[in-house]
């Protein structure tokens, strides 16, 4: 029986199939089909069972994940989506936090709103911050509202009201009768998308969830039917962003949770890999694909999560002119920089690379599909890093003729050789990537200095050597499989649901028996979720925690929370939880000021899936010039130059294999690049450490 990770991404569909049985792992790498996502996974899948003769039937699992939701948010593709919320209240989704994310920018662009203002409709009804009843909801109101919205043709609609998270009635009352007038709609309530205090946070998120609603549903569908028709009929299964996977059902409901699903998998995949090589200080993961680069902390074998994250940014860099989607989401910094990032010559003469990509349709101007901008793939293969003729195991041969001449055409421009621009893309793109890990890790209190990194994505290994130098990281590890890494992260993630409930009070003035009152009403939902998607009660895990903060403050730390009926016990324990990591974080602790608790949350969880790797039966008798495949010219930095290189097959390595820098490691979906300050040695798994020299 067989478990199948999907993982779609902005140029190359990855898909990785593990035998259940041996841990034996089978991969594929597919050109995106940008129109239609499907097409490209479907057709990797096909291949991937018609090569070994494996019937649909024979799988087990199939774990996808997909960027389908952010890049509609992005390109402004969703349905045409209403609102409905309280009486005064509309125009929260354009005045959002009322704050100016650059108050120097006299031109200052703000995200536009997914839900435009005729379609934003008010009605009576009011609620007080503790819930209790102020104007009851006027039902006249609410049935022109819905028929307003009907006669404009909307196909989804949100519906956030005021304090609602403390009370969600007026808020199913007003499902309900949009129901009875427009039984099609697709319909999204913030009570159930994020119960959660911060009024414009509760109500963008709603609103994008209700925007991407329709999209994600008729895909889902798609997948499924063709899924069935390949032979798999049990359960599609997908990311969240937060870690954990979750039905295709649950993904229909709350397609939002999953708007940064596929980067969720590489991380978690990256604290595998630390794990498996004894790595017990901080990872940085680092996964540069065809489109972007993304990276993220690990600290304490676990990736950094956070609710406080922004989608569709007008800036990429700058907080605030984006969406924000308040859930749990692993916290990493995404920058526009992959294989098909595209280099130009800026107003001031200089050389830039990305955001913009050639994606896969047309893709880089190697790949000979019709596109003719220099990208960062162009510049990796006129350097000598990549072998035109293996890429992707000789599935896909390069034209080297093509990358040369886009390049040239750059060259001509900034006044140097092509070889000299191919150079300045690889170094540009890399400072690029060094310096966001820079400014990620150290806003999170990090030093990157001296950690390891997990290099994976197809081009993450032969970026990782210039990355890693820059940033003064020591090892680096690349995975066996790199290529298609995130994928494999899919197949390690057990199912999960996070839920949270805001409450807001002081410790001494908590009312633990409406806390008590939250966690059962939120573990009731969760195993009801995980036990109706085959998980066994017994086996399903609990973990509670609690946004805090000290009174006056407005940022809050997560604190853990115990198991069990709280009590005055547990609030000198959670008063432990919070002082301790709140001087791990700023180092000093304030007992002047009280203690204040915003939202609390629950995490329920399945099994956590085995993490097997594939021994190699041990060699030696081998040696590492039996890998070699022969000779090429690559060029280096430290000769300043193009230098006889020598290249090896990854797959004819063996355990303990060493191998000095400069070097080129070959696989089938990525190519290891040891500079020569560099040393690698493989592992039992084939897994290459990379230790560099200062």
């Amino acid at each position: 029986m067989y478990r199948v990770g999907i993982d779609i991404g902005g140029t190359f569909t990855d898909l990785i199939m593990v035998d259940e049985a041996t841990g034996e792992r089978f991969i594929s790498k597919v050109l995106t089909t940008p129109k239609d996502p499907s097409v490209g996974a479907m057709q990797g899948l096909r291949e991937l069972l018609e090569a070994r003769g494996i019937q649909g039937a024979d799988v087990t699992h199939v774990i996808h994940g997909t960027t389908l939701v952010a890049n509609s948010l992005i390109e402004r593709k969703g349905a045409k989506t209403g609102l409905v919320t309280t009486r005064g209240f509309r125009d929260i989704l354009e005045m959002g936090r009322e704050k100016r994310y650059d108050i120097y920018d006299l031109f200052l662009e703000m995200p536009e709103p997914l839900v435009p203002r005729p379609l934003r409709m008010e009605v009576t009804e009011r609620l007080l911050a503790d819930g209790t009843l102020r104007t009851p909801l006027d039902e006249r109101e609410a049935h022109e509202a819905a028929e307003t919205l009907a006669a404009e043709g909307v196909e989804s609609v949100a519906v956030s009201f005021l304090h609602s998270y403390r009370n969600p009635a007026h808020e199913r009352r007003m499902r309900e009768i949009l129901e009875e007038v427009a039984p099609h709609l697709f319909i999204s309530l913030s009570v159930e998308v994020i119960p959660e205090l911060r009024e414009y946070e509760r109500l963008s998120t709603t609103a994008s969830n209700a925007y991407v609603m329709p999209l994600m549903r008729r895909y889902l569908q798609k997948l499924r039917e063709e899924l069935q028709a390949l032979g798999y009929t049990r359960e599609l299964y997908l990311m969240l962003s937060g870690g954990g996977i979750t039905t295709s059902a649950e993904a229909e409901r709350f397609p939002v949770r999953i708007v940064e699903s596929g980067p969720a998998a590489g991380a978690l995949v990256s604290a595998a890999y630390g794990e498996v090589m004894g790595v017990k200080d901080i990872v940085l993961s680092f996964d540069m694909g065809g489109t972007t680069a993304k990276i993220c902390v690990i600290r304490e074998g676990r990736p950094l999560v956070t609710t406080d994250f922004e989608v569709a940014a007008v800036w990429r860099f700058k907080k605030g002119s984006g969406l924000p989607i308040k859930l749990p989401v692993i916290d990493m910094i995404e920058i526009g920089a992959g294989g098909g990032s595209i280099a130009r010559r800026d107003d001031m003469g200089l050389l830039k690379v990305g955001p913009q990509s050639a994606g896969s349709d047309p893709g880089p101007a190697c790949y000979g599909l019709g596109g003719s901008e220099p990208t960062v793939t162009d510049a990796d293969l006129v350097l000598g890093y990549l072998d035109a003729q293996y890429f992707l195991g000789g599935k896909m041969p390069l034209r080297v003729g093509y990358a040369r001449e886009a390049i040239g055409r750059l060259a001509d421009q900034l006044g140097v050789t092509p070889e000299k621009a191919a150079w300045g893309i690889y170094q540009v793109v890399g400072e690029n990537m060094a310096n966001a890990a820079r400014v990620h890790a150290v806003e999170r209190g990090q030093d990157p200095k001296g950690y390891s990194m997990v290099a994976f994505g197809g081009a993450g290994p032969v970026h990782a050597y210039w990355v890693a130098s820059r940033l003064g990281v020591q090892r680096v590890i690349a995975p066996f499989g790199a290529g298609v890494a995130s994928a494999g992260g899919f197949l390690i993630v057990p199912l999960s649901f996070d839920f949270v409930r805001s409450h807001v009070a002081r410790l001494a003035e908590l009312d633990l028996d409406a806390v008590n009152r939250l966690y059962q009403e939120m573990e009731e939902e969760g195993t009801r979720i995980l036990t109706r998607a085959g998980v066994r009660k017994r086996d399903l895990t609990y973990i509670r925690t609690c946004d805090m903060r000290y009174v006056g403050q407005g940022h809050e730390v997560n604190v853990p929370v115990p198991r069990g009926t709280l009590s005055g016990k547990s609030l000198l324990a959670i008063r432990r939880h919070f002082e301790r990591l709140y001087k791990k974080l700023f180092h000093r602790i304030n007992p002047e000021y009280e203690i204040e608790a915003l939202s609390w949350r629950l995490v329920v969880t399945a099994p956590k899936p085995e993490f097997r790797l594939l021994r190699f039966p041990p060699r030696p008798d081998s040696r590492v010039e039996d890998a070699l495949k022969g000779n090429r010219q690559v060029y280096f930095p430290e000769p300043d130059g193009y230098v006889d290189c020598r290249v090896f097959d990854r797959y004819r390595l063996f355990e303990g294999a060493e191998i000095e820098g400069p070097a080129v490691i070959e696989e089938r979906e990525s190519t290891v690049v040891v500079g020569p300050r560099a040393r690698v040695v493989a592992d039992p798994f084939l897994n290459l450490l990379m230790s560099i020299r200062r």
